[in-house]
């Protein structure tokens, strides 16, 4: 008995704002494959509709990717191709998916990317900082400390930092951004991209935490922040500090000892404490 070729999974990008963004070759292959995974069946409906794609859609997120991949993965090698895509953009990327592309690898599936908009890339590309190094960060935790952990760990990053970030916190992140890193830091915060309401913004972390703060039309919307890396200059500073940090904290409470090594070493107090 011939078992049946195994079918394909493609991992297909969709517009993150543009419609016009949205490949020929990605409305075709949406077309073809028996159905498709989406993270949220509710905003993908309507944009196959517009496209008059009319293949069934399954829903595949974080909350229940573990116990379907099995299924969907037996349904390949039965030979159906399969989609999958995110809400906008590449999936994957700060996206379900991988526990998914990773099983089917795993049974001899083929995996084929239908490329088109990341958010991430699209910033880059109009950002003006350095591109050919950088580190994505993708969405910080929600809550402060959390937060500013993750930037104190990478504060001494030379390569570009790249965020995502949502309306409801842009403003703490930012704040917390300035407080970590520097408010001197240069930045840029890149805002709605592709889509009609598309401002791009650069200057110190400091000073763009104000401008937005400012104007409640710039805290709506789906932002990339991308953050200029340390020089050496910085990370020197920062080593620096955070080894008069580790002797102070030897005798002294944390804020203090935070307090005092900023003080004495010029580097960004909250960079310090709990490094």
């Amino acid at each position: 008995m011939n078992l049946p070729a195994a079918g394909i999974l493609f991992v297909v990008a969709t517009p993150i704002g543009n419609l016009g963004d949205f490949s020929p070759r990605a409305v075709q292959t949406l077309k073809s494959v028996a159905a498709i995974c989406a993270e949220d069946t509710r905003r993908t409906r309507p944009l196959l509709q517009q496209f008059g794609i009319d293949v069934p859609l399954m829903a595949l997120h974080d909350h229940n990717e573990d116990e379907i991949a099995a299924k969907l993965v037996a349904r390949l090698l039965a030979g159906e191709s399969l989609a999958l895509v995110s809400d906008a953009g590449t999936p994957l990327i700060s996206d379900p998916g991988y526990r998914l592309v990773r099983a089917a690898r795993e049974a001899g599936v083929k995996v084929s990317p239908v490329p088109g908009a990341a958010a991430l890339i699209a910033a880059l590309s109009v950002a003006g900082l350095p591109s050919d190094r950088f580190a994505f960060e993708g969405f910080l935790p929600a809550k402060a400390g959390g937060r500013r952990d993750r930037l104190q760990a990478v504060a001494s990053e030379p390569r570009t930092l790249v965020f995502y970030e949502s309306s409801h916190r842009i403003l703490d992140f930012l704040g917390d951004a300035a407080s970590v890193l520097g408010a001197d830091r240069h930045a840029v915060v890149a805002r709605e991209l592709t889509k009609l309401f598309e401002t791009v913004l650069d200057g110190p972390l400091g000073e763009l935490r104000s401008r937005i703060a400012q104007d409640p039309n710039q805290q709506k919307g789906e932002f990339v922040v991308l953050v200029e890396g340390a020089g050496d200059d910085e990370a020197a500073q920062l080593a620096e500090g955070r080894r008069v940090y580790a002797k102070l904290a030897e005798h002294l409470p944390p804020s203090t000892a935070a307090k005092l090594a900023a003080e004495l070493t010029g580097a960004p107090r909250k960079a310090l404490y709990g490094s």
